[in-house]
């Protein structure tokens, strides 16, 4: 377990498995980063990262994953998880109901449901963005 702030920052070409993270800015502006079966808790998880792949991991906390450029999240959750993905290329398949979703630029995301799906910016296209959830919320 680990809990601090600003873990990992700047890391290239990591594996994590069963990992509890408990901290602010964990895996900012890194590249090529895996990460297993892990609990990921904390505020700004993984802003301007490259590459980061997350699988089967409970991600919790607000403005997660922004900034992010090719990030992939398989069988993964989200908790109390609101503002992610704002201007980030994603695929992402979320086992649960997200609580907001804000800007992607392109990708896929599909979840069992999004709360609040927010669209602010009028410079983006959003057609880039594959958005599919199972149910309405």
């Amino acid at each position: 377990m680990k809990n601090g702030n600003y873990s990992f920052q700047h890391v290239k070409e990591g594996l994590f498995r069963n990992c509890i993270i408990k901290s602010k800015d964990a895996f900012w502006n890194t590249e090529d980063i895996t990460v297993y079966d892990s609990v990921l808790e904390g505020e700004y998880l993984g802003w301007y990262s490259k590459n980061l792949r997350l699988v089967n991991c409970k991600i919790i906390g607000t403005q997660q994953l922004c900034c992010a450029e090719n990030l992939i999240l398989e069988n993964c959750e989200m908790i109390d998880a609101d503002l992610g993905f704002d201007y980030s290329t994603v695929q992402a398949v979320i086992i649960n109901i997200i609580d907001s979703v804000k800007n992607p630029i392109s990708g896929l995301i599909k979840a069992k449901g999004i709360k609040e799906l927010i669209l602010d910016d009028l410079e983006l296209d959003f057609s880039k963005t594959q958005i599919i959830t199972e149910v309405n919320v």
